[in-house]
């Protein structure tokens, strides 16, 4: 199976069924992307509301102003003219700072060099801006503040950490516009492939012992979930 052939199958599923997945296989979080919500969004016909966009990830880490650590992007260049196409940037933003680190100018930039979506584990401003853009953004929140108020970008495409979820150059970024946004480990994909319609189809068979055959939660669960 190619991997289009792969995205097209998770994309079957919800964020959730990804997750529960994950959790199976242990990974660290279930790959939840915590606190990350979709603040801008591109919906049309071809496209609807409840799309998921599912794509390889591209790192791009800031630090604070003030930290010591190096800049490992080449000489004079910004991070948003790295952007690989056919990828989903995801933007690790140093916690509880106010400023924000992508704006309308970077993320046009991030958007015509070919990614997919953005996804900022902090805040974002120029709001309307991106909302003309038409790229899909998730963030944490907002700020009038410019990157340069606190942070600034010392890489792209290295390891990187969301709420205690570590994500490589290359996992899945499976961003789902109702539930949320899942990191994929890219040597649990195929695993996570086989367990989902197992896991949904045991969950099919919770759903109708329980809401037509009257059978308790936790008998249905033991049932139909044990042997997962």
């Amino acid at each position: 199976m190619s991997l289009d052939d792969k995205f097209k199958a998770l994309a079957a599923y919800t964020a959730c069924d990804i997750s529960d997945a994950l959790l199976k296989l242990k990974v660290p979080g279930a790959g939840f992307l915590a606190d990350i919500c979709e603040e801008v969004a591109l919906h049309t016909p071809s496209k609807p509301l409840q799309t998921p966009i599912i794509s390889p990830a591209h790192t791009v880490l800031f630090v604070p102003k003030s930290s010591p650590t190096p800049s490992l992007l080449p000489p004079s260049s910004h991070f948003a003219d790295l952007t690989p196409p056919s990828t989903i940037t995801l933007i690790s933003q140093p916690p509880n700072q106010r400023n924000a680190v992508l704006g309308g100018l970077v993320a046009a930039r991030i958007q015509k060099l070919g990614s997919l979506a953005i996804i900022v584990d902090g805040r974002i401003r120029d709001i309307t801006e991106l909302k003309n853009l038409g790229v899909d953004v998730w963030a944490k929140g907002t700020s009038t503040v410019g990157a340069g108020g606190e942070s600034k970008c010392v890489a792209v495409g290295v390891e990187i950490e969301v709420e205690g979820v570590k994500v490589v150059p290359g996992d899945i970024i499976f961003a789902d516009p109702v539930n949320g946004v899942v990191s994929i480990p890219q040597d649990k994909l195929d695993a996570v492939l086989e367990l989902l319609p197992k896991i949904t189809g045991a969950d099919d068979k919770v759903r109708i012992d329980v809401l037509q055959n009257n059978s308790g939660l936790q008998e249905a669960f033991k049932k139909h979930r044990s042997s997962l």
